[in-house]
């Protein structure tokens, strides 16, 4: 359409692109760039003041350019994500110190009279003093912070010379830490600074110009060679400790021909009292250990001694061995007048007014044992073991020298009595959770309470119950069930139970060996049922697993499941939906009908979990997960096929058994480019497939159809809040292929709108057999607890084998045509102990769209477009 013209005659566009808007969009321009104009941090500067515009750090070849910039001591104000010194002048624009302080002043003195005029009602002052104290603390910080927009923002850096003269020494200094013994810094502070501010041209003035009131600093390193280890030395007086010093060698972590480090040197020094303190040397100290370093010899070299030099005293460091060892279980307890019982189990003194724990589970996890050297790595152990048991509420290994007639005569030899103190926590815990969701225009509660019985037998177990009930609103699928109208939502009814046994060791046929207790074994017995009641359907599930847990260390953890068996039912179905599914098998092969079939799911599985974060993700982390899962190996021996299938009656179908095989990965990297800056992205993939094909004979028609099935929660899901979050949960797929609504009158057209387009579907779950997805995300702070993340997500599901939809199998030529793509932003408040999360996504690039596949053209906020998710803690 052409714009509106006097020449053709036309008449004019309704449309963006009128001359009047764009008349209007032009003003709104020029007044725009003049308010950013007039908005200069520049007029925040007092007389003499200049503002750090650009700091760079230039030179650096080898050493860690990164570290380098972190120890420059002023920095300009970041423009990332938001400029935050326009923030700041927009705070100051409201501010007014002066009333603040009147303010301040006047309820001083009015709490004061209140509290002279409560006399001597001790609670009514006490309520006075603290609500006092909670105004003057918010009003002195607004005095002393500025107010809240001002907090949000930041003031403008004023360059300081003395700053710039410290960050120089800090550089050198670091550098000569790093072994660039002839390395120099210089800086230069330019005045005035080349700026370019594109905004100028609606002002009619040249984008680049020369401001004499900012300032760019620039450090030059000349880092000189890099000096090197030529030779190790030792210089030990006490041959003990030199024999075991000098045997350790292979693990130093120092090297000849690696570069002078001075880090490298404190972990070294670090190490090597870990090995001391872990061989019985429990007075042995750091300070004992220096290294010196020698550039005198070969040019660029450095020869490296190590002296561990003998304590004051003059005598030979001493080695400790643990004579006996006592473990209160019950520490902190007072019994006036009463003695505590003793048991002894291999000769540990466990003691206690009332023996509760069972001293055989105890004695697994003790690993300081009398007649052992002392080892600073076993007390650790120990205390990380009875952490773990969740028995009690703290724990500590404590020694004490023995002195007088009972110490040894060698001087060289000393000896230890260590007592474990141990709280116990309490028996019963009862934890509850309530909240609510708002899913298709509904809100729905939900509430979940969990009981937990610590040493239910004596034995160190944990047995915890939990019950949870919730509604929840969903579409109809079919559109109209019942009494329900198409479009209209209904609420859902979902209840559960659990049961948990965890026993603090391996439950095997034989006794397990005490060494395996440094990996934490535990046995869990689960058992769990599940009620799902919708218009549409009521759906069973128990499940029951037998879970073997170790850990290989702080990070890693294993879990072995021999045993994982469900018995999936469906207790009632509506007829008309049971013909929605099977029309949807029928034209479009998906496997939603076999969810609602009845089940028996045996399998076995394994899951290796890698992760060095922390809970609120604070740390530069790795995360990987794997999963295998193979089930239904033996139904050849107990099921016959073809299987039976009554498609009128889906309930009254006999359990079936598929065999299938899945496995998932998925890996994680956290960068922490700043204190509360993290760059992260999340690779996941998985695969999920049939052993063997399934015949099933329809017992109305006589109908055999073969297929590789597997159970419908089996299969591999993308979309939500922890995957492509621009799409609804489980929602996006399959490949490139489009599902459209079907017209619930008739199953076997579709549902057209005014226009006679067909409409598509976007309630409908699919269901795939190849997983592919990504994400990344950058994290930063904005104000106190509040945190934003903006985010790009991508990935898509597909079928392994032939599929009637067009662009649902996966196709090696063609499948990084159809990941989907979705960015967004989020806001999540950090309260420490809790996470909330709200992130916001659209669609970017769709693959399943019939036309446009770049959705991001038609941006909008509607339920197709844009999905809101609210979850609690952060998505990966």
């Amino acid at each position: 359409m052409k714009p509106y013209s006097l020449i053709n005659g036309q008449g004019p566009v309704r449309g963006f692109f009128s001359d009047k808007n764009v008349a209007r969009v032009a003003l709104g321009s020029l007044l725009v760039a003049g308010s950013l104009s007039g908005c200069s941090p520049l007029r925040l500067l007092k007389p003499g003041q200049r503002l750090l515009s650009r700091v760079r750090v230039e030179g650096t070849e080898k050493a860690d350019a990164e570290r380098l910039q972190a120890l420059v001591q002023q920095k300009p104000n970041s423009t990332f994500p938001l400029p935050k010194v326009a923030i700041y002048q927009l705070g100051r624009s409201f501010y007014n110190p002066e009333r603040l302080q009147r303010k301040l002043d006047a309820e001083r003195t009015e709490f004061n009279q209140l509290i002279k005029a409560a006399g001597t009602d001790s609670a009514e002052v006490g309520k006075l003093l603290t609500k006092r104290e909670r105004h003057v603390q918010r009003h002195q910080l607004a005095l002393d912070k500025g107010n809240a927009i001002m907090r949000l923002g930041e003031p403008p850096v004023i360059y300081d010379s003395s700053l710039t003269a410290t960050s120089v020494e800090q550089l050198g200094t670091f550098l000569k830490s790093k072994g660039f013994f002839r390395s120099s810094v210089s800086v230069t502070d330019t005045v005035p600074t080349r700026q370019f501010a594109p905004l100028r041209i609606f002002t009619l003035r040249s984008p680049f110009h020369a401001d004499s009131q900012r300032v760019t600093v620039v450090y030059r390193i000349q880092e000189g060679p890099a000096f090197r280890y030529s030779q190790l030395d030792y210089d030990i007086a006490d041959t003990a400790i030199s024999r075991r010093v000098l045997a350790s060698q292979p693990q130093s972590l120092l090297r000849v021909g690696h570069q002078y480090d001075e880090e490298q040197i404190g972990a070294e020094r670090n190490r090597v009292e870990d090995l001391l303190k872990n061989q019985g040397y429990f007075d042995f100290r750091q300070q004992y250990i220096t290294l010196e370093a020698d550039t005198s010899f070969a040019p660029t070299t450095v020869r490296l001694r190590t002296i561990i030099s003998k304590p004051t005293r003059g005598e030979q460091h001493r080695l400790y061995t643990v004579r006996r060892v006592s473990f209160i279980t019950d520490a902190g307890l007072v019994r006036f007048g009463r003695q505590r019982d003793t048991i002894i189990r291999d000769s540990v003194y466990y003691l206690a007014y009332q023996h509760k724990f069972s001293t055989r589970a105890l004695n697994r996890k003790l690993a300081v044992r009398p007649g052992h050297a002392y080892s600073l790595s076993n007390t650790q152990l120990t205390q990380r073991q009875l952490a773990n048991l969740d028995m009690f509420r703290f724990s500590t290994v404590t020694y004490r020298r023995v002195r007088g007639p009972e110490a040894p005569a060698d001087s060289a030899r000393g000896l230890l009595d260590a007592t474990v103190n141990a709280s116990p926590a309490k028996k019963f815990q009862e934890t509850s959770e309530f909240g609510g969701t708002y899913v298709a225009e509904r809100a729905g509660p939900f509430g979940n309470v969990r009981l937990k019985i610590r040493n239910v037998f004596g034995g160190a177990e944990l047995l915890e119950f939990g019950l949870r009930a919730g509604f929840e609103g969903q579409y109809s699928v079919v559109g109209a069930v019942g009494d329900v109208t198409e479009g209209r939502s209904v609420l859902t009814t979902q209840l559960g139970a659990n049961v948990n046994l965890v026993l603090p060791q391996f439950l095997v046929p034989w006794r397990p060996n005490r060494f395996l207790s440094q990996y934490n074994p535990r046995t869990r017995f689960n058992a769990t049922y599940t009620y799902v009641q919708r218009p549409d359907y009521t759906r069973t599930n128990v499940e029951g697993t037998l879970d073997y847990i170790w850990q290989r260390s702080a990070y890693h953890q294993y879990v072995l499941t021999p045993f994982d068996v469900s018995v999936i039912r469906t207790a009632k179905i509506d007829p008309e939906f049971a013909a929605y599914l099977q029309t949807l098998l029928i034209r479009q092969g998906s496997p939603l009908y076999r969810s609602f079939d009845n089940l028996f799911v045996p399998s076995f599985n394994a899951t290796s979990l890698y992760n060095s974060n922390d809970f609120n993700e604070t740390r530069d982390a790795r995360y990987l997960r794997l999963f295998a899962e193979v089930g239904g190996l033996t139904r050849r021996l107990y099921q016959d096929q073809p299987l039976e299938n009554d498609p009128e009656d889906l309930r009254n179908n006999k359990l079936k058994i598929y065999d299938f095989a899945k496995f998932t990965a998925d890996y994680r990297r956290y960068y922490k480019l700043g204190p509360e800056t993290y760059l992260v992205y999340r690779l996941a993939g998985g695969l999920a497939a049939a052993l063997s094909p399934t015949r099933i004979q329809n017992s109305v028609t006589k109908q055999v159809d073969t297929g590789y099935l597997i159970p419908y929660d089996k299969y591999l899901f993308a979309g939500g809040s922890s995957s492509v979050r621009a799409w609804k949960p489980r929602r996006l797929g399959v490949g490139s292929a489009t599902q459209y609504k079907l017209n619930p009158d008739n199953p076997s057209e579709e549902l057209e709108d005014e226009n006679g387009d067909p409409i598509r579907d976007y309630d409908l779950e699919q269901p795939g057999e190849l997983l592919l997805e990504g994400n990344v995300e950058f994290r930063f702070p904005l104000y106190s607890f509040i945190k934003g993340a903006v985010f790009t997500d991508f990935g898509n599901v597909w079928t392994i084998r032939q599929d009637p939809r067009e662009g649902a199998q996966f196709k090696l030529n063609n499948f990084y045509r159809q990941f989907a793509v979705g960015s967004g932003i989020g806001f999540r408040f950090d309260f420490t102990f809790l996470i909330l999360r709200l992130d916001v996504a659209t669609k970017v690039y769709d693959p399943t769209a019939p036309k446009n596949k770049w959705a991001i053209r038609k941006f909008s906020l509607a339920e197709d477009q844009t999905a809101f998710n609210l979850g609690i803690g952060y998505p990966f």
